[in-house]
């Protein structure tokens, strides 16, 4: 039997991060997209965002790449925001994203890190939170591709 914890803290964007998402109806498009993990057999251990972006911090299962499960989830939520009626500015999810791996330890701070979206955005712009999280995590930025989609 193999051993594995893959925790990745994911952040998914609108198109152009436009604001599409209304907090009001986030709740349902959450419980969508943990229908979607749940049926991938991979973990949900919290999920919020804003109206232009949305934070996942999941345990993929161990025989789904990482590329192919944030493509597969943008996939399968566009159709449902679209018919849904509760968005009816959505377009599209940007084209990129930001995925970072976290240590087990680091859970619960990532848990309330993405909890406190509301909070945290009074003061922090969605590129300052974005540019802050990559940097941090070693990434170089390529100017001519940031928040480009």
């Amino acid at each position: 039997m193999s051993y594995i914890q893959s925790l990745h803290h994911i952040i998914i964007r609108t198109k152009h991060s436009k604001n599409v998402l209304p907090n009001e109806h986030s709740e349902e498009l959450y419980r969508y997209i943990a229908g979607y993990i749940k049926n991938k057999k991979s973990f949900l251990y919290r999920i919020n965002g804003m109206p232009d972006h949305i934070h996942i911090l999941v345990g993929i299962h161990s025989t789904i790449s990482l590329a192919d499960f944030v493509k597969e989830l943008k996939t399968s939520a566009n159709p449902w925001i679209k018919s849904s009626g509760k968005f009816p500015q959505f377009t599209s999810w940007g084209a990129k994203y930001g995925a970072f791996t976290i240590r087990y330890q680091e859970k619960d701070s990532v848990i309330e890190y993405i909890k406190n979206q509301r909070e945290h955005h009074k003061t922090e712009s969605f590129e300052e939170e974005y540019r802050r999280l990559i940097e941090e995590n070693g990434i170089e930025i390529d100017e001519q591709y940031f928040l480009k989609d």
